[in-house]
């Protein structure tokens, strides 16, 4: 049984502490939206898959109780940064399992100002961390400094690519100018300034290479998605709002993140390419026949790694990619068009969805000033430390 998405919504992303509001505002804000640009009531929704990382247990509930009090199965969900499309995924299988004709995924996150620490692997006693091996790999081959851990990895990554491949800061802040720069049409964006590649450079250094325009920020927001099957969409005429889920794969680390001792690996990049081999494989599709993409930009390091995980380009290339225009408008693709995480922002549990979110806009032609020419097909890649990948495959 095929599944379909035919509503989305989502809050603007917005800078911890910007508005007086709960995450339960939030997800009646964003869960309201998807409803609406359905049709669809809540009281037809037969299973709810809610993702976030920082709320107590049954955050869910108390969440979508907002929406209605129907009695319905509400499933909570955390899977770090890759939760949203973890909530996606279950949505998509309920549907596709014939658990349900018409599901609700949600994700969504309030977060504290200030970086990203050890607190969001867990603890924050990187021993007893569920990513303790990732950052093991990482203090073999580099130590272990005061910057943020996250940065630090990743940071760390970009050094790695740079010696084996060539790659330039320049490259790398051309990421960050990208996605700025495709931010600004986008109102749900946390950010909406350019910034040049100089001025990325010149920017506060977190960890070196990266500097701050080119690392995500803690925000606060929520999205949602309306995952139906097809008799459902045939039943309630929705086939002008529905965009087909063509295929989805989830993969989990194995011993090719860390066998090689390199952070490049540590942060997932092997998952992600067997997830995207997974979903070629079942879609019959490949990047040459990608219009759109959303993936997973926490560092502009990890766009270049997505890249080549993803076949946009041969192993080593991303920087030249990125630089000679081919992944923004007028190019082959057009990768990031919300802005992406760095930009755009990443409360962490709506991450995946606000994908979704903006794929579904753009192969409906809804995106407005944003609106990449003719999309019809578009890929969604959603990463998390400890790890999981998930990549994600929308067709009209």
């Amino acid at each position: 049984m095929k599944a379909y998405i035919v509503g989305v919504g989502m809050t603007k992303f917005e800078k911890p502490e910007t508005r007086d509001w709960q995450y339960w505002d939030m997800v009646r804000e964003a869960g309201a939206a998807a409803l609406a640009d359905a049709g669809v009531r809540y009281d037809q929704v037969e299973q709810v898959p809610v993702g976030y990382c920082f709320q107590a247990s049954t955050a869910g509930q108390r969440a979508v109780y907002e929406l209605g009090l129907t009695g319905i199965p509400v499933y909570n969900v955390n899977n770090n940064c890759a939760t949203g499309s973890t909530a996606l995924m279950l949505a998509r299988q309920f549907v596709e399992g014939g658990a349900g004709d018409c599901v609700l995924a949600v994700g969504f996150e309030k977060m504290a100002r200030g970086s990203l620490g050890g607190g969001s692997e867990g603890s924050g006693d990187f021993a007893a961390s569920p990513v303790a091996r990732h950052y093991g790999v990482m203090a073999a081959a580099h130590g272990f400094e005061m910057s943020p851990p996250t940065a630090q990895i990743f940071g760390n990554a970009a050094r790695e690519h740079m010696r084996r491949y060539g790659t330039t800061p320049a490259q790398l802040a051309a990421v960050g100018a990208k996605n700025h720069r495709h931010s600004v049409d986008n109102p749900y964006a946390q950010f909406q300034d350019p910034y040049t590649v100089e001025e990325i450079l010149a920017a506060r250094t977190v960890h070196d290479p990266l500097t701050k325009l080119q690392c995500s920020p803690t925000s606060d927001g929520a999205a949602a998605a309306v995952v139906v099957s097809e008799r459902f969409v045939e039943a309630h005429g929705l086939g002008e709002r529905a965009v087909e889920i063509a295929a989805q794969a989830m993969t989990t680390d194995t011993d090719a993140s860390f066998a090689s001792g390199t952070c490049i690996d540590a942060v997932g990049a092997p998952m992600s390419r067997a997830a995207a081999e997974q979903v070629y494989a079942a879609s019959g599709l490949g990047p040459g026949d990608l219009d759109v993409i959303e993936l997973h930009d926490c560092f502009s390091i990890n766009e270049l790694l997505t890249y080549e995980a993803l076949g946009l380009c041969g192993e080593g290339e991303s920087g030249k990619l990125v630089e000679s225009g081919a992944t923004t408008y007028g190019g082959r693709w057009v990768v990031n068009p919300s802005g992406g995480l760095i930009s755009k922002g990443h409360p962490l549990g709506a991450t995946g969805i606000a994908q979704a979110a903006e794929l579904t806009w753009q192969l409906r032609g809804e995106a407005g000033p944003r609106q990449v020419p003719g999309a019809r097909t578009g890929l969604a890649h959603n990463i998390g430390l400890g790890g999981a990948a998930v990549v994600t495959l929308l067709r009209r």
